[in-house]
């Protein structure tokens, strides 16, 4: 579920969401109510319960939009959609986290929105029906693209420097990335990892590989603008 004007977090246990919304967030705005375009005027009279900064309180979506397009960063992050992978709303959630350029869906048109919990609304979304259409996207913008698996001759990214201006490219939950969009790639990175399981989580693994790319890229207060 989400609440009202979106970006709502599910209730905890068999709390009824109705009294669990009422929790997060603010309610209405004291009068007097502030004279600014960016304000919205049933959220001012309403309250204002979505997931957003306490900044952006109050505000419409197109005005956090817009605050959130000076200060975008030069990352970019792609996702194969082959299968219509649950992860790919949990990707989405971290690059708004992120504020990244912008989200490439790579592959079927219609994603899983659900973990992406109304996110994708302050973001750019394209979408590429072929790996040689996104490929020659980047081309034309002279942005490498950088594959996320964990395949022969991956470097480890743990030790790997990435560009500042990248794109990042995770393939679905299971076979990962296809061969075809590997060979788009300017090289592979791989996440170092010393148990049993073949793979991390697509989305865990998505979320590891922006964080990395943020501790060379972002200042030491990842959570500035």
């Amino acid at each position: 579920m989400s609440s009202p004007h979106g970006d709502g977090a599910v209730p905890p246990g068999d709390a009824p969401y109705e009294e669990y919304v009422l929790s997060v967030g603010v309610g209405p705005h004291p009068l007097p109510w502030p004279e600014d375009a960016r304000y919205d005027l049933e959220l001012l009279a309403s309250g204002d319960r979505r997931n957003v900064l306490d900044e952006y309180r109050y505000w419409t979506v197109e005005a956090i939009v817009a605050d959130l397009d000076t200060k975008r960063r030069p990352l970019h992050v792609a996702i194969q959609n082959w299968e219509h992978d649950f992860n790919i709303g949990s990707i989405v959630r971290t690059a708004n986290a992120f504020n990244v350029a912008g989200v490439h869906i790579l592959g079927r048109r219609r994603w899983n929105k659900r973990g992406a919990l109304v996110t994708d609304r302050y973001l750019d979304v394209y979408h590429h029906a072929s790996v040689a259409d996104m490929a020659a996207w980047f081309a034309e913008r002279d942005i490498p693209i950088v594959g996320v698996d964990n395949l022969p001759g991956s470097r480890p990214l743990e030790t790997t420097a990435l560009p500042e201006r990248v794109c990042l490219l995770f393939g679905s939950e299971g076979p990962g990335l296809t061969d075809e969009a590997v060979a788009a790639c300017t090289y592979l990175v791989a996440i170092g990892q010393s148990g049993s399981t073949r793979s991390i989580n697509a989305g865990a693994a998505a979320a590891i590989a922006m964080y990395a790319w943020g501790l060379r890229w972002i200042s030491t207060d990842l959570s500035s603008g």
